[in-house]
Order: C-alpha cells, then sequence, then structure tokens
C-alpha cells in the first residue's frame, strides 16, 4: 500500500510552494507555544529539494522559533493561571508539567538547551520557564544556541543529499512509514502491560 509515498509527494510539492518560507516560519513560531507539529516536517523537504536556500530556512526557522519561545515564555510568565494551566488540564499534561518543572529546578539554564535540541516538546519548557521566572536573557540565549544547532544541522543533513536524495529517500519512504507504524504500535501495547 503505497500510503506514503503520496504524503511524501504532497509534502515535497508544499516545500516547493512561493510561500514555503512563511508556512515554515508559521509552523516554527506556533510549535515554541502551542502547535504540536515540529518545523522539522516542513524545514527537511525544503532544505533537500533547495539545497542552496537551506541555510536560510534554518534561520528563518531558528528566529521563529525562538520568537515563538519567547512568547511562550511571556504567556507563562503573565498568564499561567487563568490561560495556560486550564489548556494543560485539558490536555492532560499535568504530569509532564510536574516533570519539567522538577528539571528546571534541577538542570536550570541546561534544561532550556537540551529542551530546545532534542524532541521533547519545547513548548512546555518555554511555558514553564516563564511560570518559574527563570532568567530571561540565558532563556533567551539557551534557546537560540539549541535551536539554531537543531535547525542547521537538519538544514545540512538535508542540503547534503539534496534533490538525489528526495528521490532515493521515495523509494524506501512507505517500508519506513509502515515500520514506524509497527513500532508505535508495538510500542503503545508494550505500555499498556
Amino acid at each position: 500500500m503505497k500510503l506514503f509515498s503520496s504524503l511524501y509527494d504532497r509534502v515535497l510539492q508544499w516545500s516547493q510552494h512561493r510561500r514555503a518560507p512563511a508556512i515554515l516560519g508559521i509552523i516554527s513560531f506556533t510549535e515554541s507555544v502551542i502547535f504540536p507539529i515540529p518545523p522539522d516536517v516542513m524545514l527537511a523537504p525544503m532544505a533537500m529539494t533547495q539545497p542552496k536556500r537551506a541555510w536560510w530556512f534554518a534561520f528563518i526557522t531558528t528566529i521563529a522559533s525562538v520568537l515563538g519561545g519567547i512568547t511562550g515564555y511571556w504567556l507563562g510568565y503573565f498568564a499561567f493561571e487563568p490561560f495556560v494551566l486550564p489548556l494543560i488540564e485539558w490536555a492532560g499534561y499535568q504530569d509532564k508539567l510536574a516533570t519539567v518543572t522538577g528539571w528546571f529546578q534541577d538542570y536550570g539554564f541546561w534544561i532550556i538547551f537540551i529542551a530546545g535540541f532534542s524532541p521533547l516538546p519545547y513548548k512546555l519548557f518555554t511555558v514553564t520557564g516563564g511560570m518559574l521566572q527563570v532568567f530571561f536573557v540565558p532563556f533567551v540565549l539557551g534557546s537560540l544556541i539549541s535551536r539554531g544547532l537543531r535547525f542547521y544541522l537538519v538544514a545540512w543533513l538535508l542540503r547534503t543529499g539534496g534533490p538525489k536524495m528526495a528521490v532515493k529517500l521515495r523509494t524506501y519512504v512507505d517500508r519506513i512509514g509502515w515500520t514506524l507504524v509497527i513500532l508505535a504500535v508495538i510500542a503503545y501495547v508494550w505500555t499498556r502491560f
């Protein structure tokens, strides 16, 4: 079943759209505050199909993500109880919030750096940083460095492969997609027992 290859083709088409950089910026910004899909999903195909513009795309992603992180910080700082806490409770993220709060208390600046680079949900760290009123300048610097490292690494990897990689990846995308679905189902079943 060729489900993933048709999705792959559609994503590659979107990455070529004339408004793709603006969409990338919007996704990057909102992901740092509330949006669940990471900007890598848009950055990767854009860097792969347009390797000469990969650094520009990484720059857009980094700046928009850090600006979104600052927005998340200020939401946590000024509006945690009236706006953010009800959303966290609605999403069932109370345990995650408690964990992130503990990490901030244990690791301080370094947790922002780790969250910005890793696939952890960065939005939880931006809002929690504001809620805990961590120092703003180290928060921004940690976000800028870690998000920049992450997005420039993605751009470099996919820029290096370029359009040839896009063609080669299409050959295997259905196998990769179905393997990930099977692994996700196994992981879900495993956690239930």
